[in-house]
């Protein structure tokens, strides 16, 4: 097995490699890649191995790959998988394929780092590789939007690595154990650059922009699996210390529910997205010890849904809820917004349930409120008007590629929702078809008749770059108090 999962992390990097050498296999090689990354993921969810290489000898490269890495590795390969035959036959070129399997490969070894160099080096190759990957299409936004990604993605990883520096200092260790003894500004500095690289809480606020911005595709691969590279390992953090721990699960609340407050009020459907990723990044640090399977539905969700929302004709909620879409489009994302809503007979129904029910006493009202406010703001999507039309609001550039990627990620909505059969009791099935009803009355009798008289208007002064890097800061005090204390 040790052999096999060497050979595995390598295969993305040589056929990315190989993209360039044999240019028309681009999509085949990329596919292929993915394809080894599935199989492997399930055999790590059906045999549950615990497996720890150190290589390196002194130098402390420790790689741990186990059941929590399973989860996230196969939520890479399937969200990958469906992105591949999305553009299977589009116009993109061997650079973008092969920046595709980049990102790939860096993060199935994010997901299997248990030192912090080692995990450095990782996400550093997925940020530059995501970085092509948004502007791919090399217009003056996509370009800025990229940058912009890159400057706070760096800047965080600064943070990091005077952590780790700190902690190396202390323990004579890169490992992710050496935290159980680490300086309460090692703690910080670390917990800083994972969190804003996840895009968590009020440094968080980069990911709407840039997941908004980006083509579809990237999209779904930014918010469907790139912003879970820094979660693992704050999972693994959370589970090595009681006090991290506490802190993870504290940000984790107040990020579902901030990500809740801005997805309801917000106009652009790319960008409710984009805030439903930084509530749902919430629910799975608030219950450290089920993240892996809470990440798994939630990167085929979301990638699902950026892949729908990009066929919609355009972005505007006000200008959708006044003309028909095609129903044949609407059943699918009808579908991904039960899912993440909770809903039964849905992979969200089991991970959700699964979740709740590791929630601490003080998590349980504002677990539960935010839960309640994915059902509001997604019952936007639910209830969009449609008619069965052929071409009947989607774009001209929907192709067999887009149902097929959509049809992959609907079907591991439905498969993996056998995952944890406990979840189907009378008493989970009520609560949460109850509190999808509520939901959903709740958006027909509140927003949509305060809608046209709403004032409230988002504010994206946070959002600005040299702001972001002003909440890095205060965040990084606040994040020093709390490992002080």
């Amino acid at each position: 097995m040790n052999t096999i999962t060497t050979v595995w992390v390598g295969i993305p990097f040589f056929l990315g490699f190989m993209v360039f050498l044999v240019p028309r296999l681009n999509r085949h090689l990329a596919f292929l890649g993915t394809l080894a990354s599935a199989v492997y993921g399930i055999g790590l969810l059906i045999n549950k191995p615990q497996i720890q290489l150190n290589l390196l000898n002194s130098f402390g490269v420790t790689l741990v790959v186990d059941q929590l890495s399973g989860y996230f590795i196969l939520t890479n390969a399937v969200v990958t998988i469906a992105v591949v035959l999305y553009c299977w036959k589009s116009d993109k070129n061997a650079f973008f394929y092969a920046q595709v399997l980049l990102v790939h490969g860096s993060l199935n070894a994010a997901f299997i780092c248990a030192d912090f160099i080692s995990l450095y080096v990782a996400l550093e190759v997925s940020g530059i590789a995501a970085f092509l990957l948004i502007a791919y299409s090399r217009s003056d936004r996509s370009i800025w939007v990229g940058l912009r990604y890159l400057f706070v993605s760096n800047i965080s990883m600064l943070f990091y690595l005077m952590g780790a520096v700190l902690i190396y200092e202390k323990s004579l260790s890169f490992s992710f154990s050496a935290l159980k003894n680490a300086p309460p500004e090692a703690i910080a500095l670390i917990l800083l650059g994972l969190l804003v690289k996840a895009g968590v809480f009020v440094s968080g606020l980069w990911l709407p922009v840039t997941h908004a911005e980006s083509e579809t595709p990237v999209s779904a691969i930014l918010s469907g699996i790139v912003v879970k590279a820094s979660l693992l390992p704050l999972l693994r953090c959370a589970a090595i210390d009681e006090n991290i721990y506490h802190i993870v699960v504290i940000f984790g609340a107040g990020t579902a529910l901030m990500g809740v407050y801005y997805a309801i009020l917000e106009k652009d459907t790319k960008r409710m997205l984009a805030f439903s990723t930084i509530s749902q990044l919430g629910f799975i640090l608030a219950a450290p010890e089920v993240g892996g399977f809470y990440a798994l539905t939630h990167g085929m969700v979301k990638s699902s849904l950026f892949l729908i929302v990009g066929s919609l004709p355009t972005r505007n909620f006000k200008e959708l809820q006044s003309q028909s879409i095609n129903t044949v489009v609407w059943i699918p994302l009808v579908l991904a917004s039960l899912s993440i809503s909770g809903f039964p007979l849905l992979a969200g129904f089991p991970a959700k349930v699964l979740t709740l029910r590791n929630f601490t006493s003080w998590q349980f009202v504002a677990m539960n409120v935010a839960a309640l406010g994915t059902a509001i703001f997604f019952a936007k999507f639910i209830f969009l008007p449609h008619k069965f039309n052929d071409k009947l609001g989607t774009k001209q550039d929907v192709k067999s590629g887009f149902w097929i990627a959509v049809i992959v990620l609907i079907a591991g909505l439905f498969i993996t929702n056998i995952v944890y059969l406990p979840a189907y009791n009378f008493g989970d099935i009520l609560k949460a078809i109850v509190t999808t009803v509520i939901g959903w009355l709740i958006y027909h009798l509140i927003l949509q008749k305060l809608a046209p008289q709403l004032t409230v208007h988002l504010p994206h002064t946070l959002e600005k770059f040299e702001h972001l890097v002003g909440v890095m800061s205060l965040t990084l005090i606040f994040l020093f108090g709390m490992a002080l204390s």
